[in-house]
């Protein structure tokens, strides 16, 4: 059986200034400020109905922009714990997620299956099930923003969690730490 799929489009080349929007509308929204000290913080806002956002994290930058510290919900960690580099594949990023589980986010070798298409970046649960993938797409204009890349939930994978609120939130900050510690070479 095919899994189902909810799609979000990604806006932005930079994911700390960026939005996740798929037919219904904004879901999630990235919002970076910088104070007058030069502390950058991103927060996450989800969208709980129309012209209605609920904080879902917050991400406080180290002053030099590297990584810094993570706020999910009333949980604080070091983002580094969020995008734990995994020794056995290179590129590859694990975290622990609210459900207790590890996951990791890692690159695809080219191949003709569509779950590991050349450029994408796949989630695996620990038992080793893709439960989520980013794929990089060619910018492309919509009214909300230039869309660089899709975030795609696979909602009956794995132990069908993947769509509830709080792995959901995790897996979105994640995935943002993921492309940002690509995109810089972290």
């Amino acid at each position: 059986m095919q899994p189902s799929t909810d799609v979000l489009s990604w806006t932005n080349r930079d994911p700390r200034e960026s939005q996740l929007f798929n037919s219904w509308g904004v879901l999630y929204r990235f919002s970076t400020v910088v104070n007058p000290s030069g502390q950058s913080t991103t927060t996450l806002w989800r969208a709980v109905r129309t012209n209605k956002e609920d904080r879902v994290a917050k991400l406080e930058w180290a002053a030099n922009g590297g990584l810094g510290r993570a706020v999910i919900g009333k949980n604080a960690v070091p983002m580094a714990d969020l995008v734990r580099p995994d020794p056995r594949c290179p590129g590859a990023r694990m975290f622990n997620a609210p459900d207790g589980l590890s996951y990791c986010w890692r690159p695809n070798a080219g191949s003709p299956d569509v779950v590991r298409a050349n450029g994408m970046h796949k989630l695996e649960d620990s038992a080793g099930n893709t439960v989520a993938i980013f794929r990089p797409t060619r910018p492309t204009r919509y009214q909300i923003g230039d869309v660089y890349g899709e975030l795609h939930f696979l909602r009956n994978a794995g132990a069908a969690t993947i769509t509830h609120p709080p792995i959901m939130d995790t897996v979105t900050v994640t995935a943002m730490l993921y492309r940002f510690c690509q995109a810089f070479g972290l």
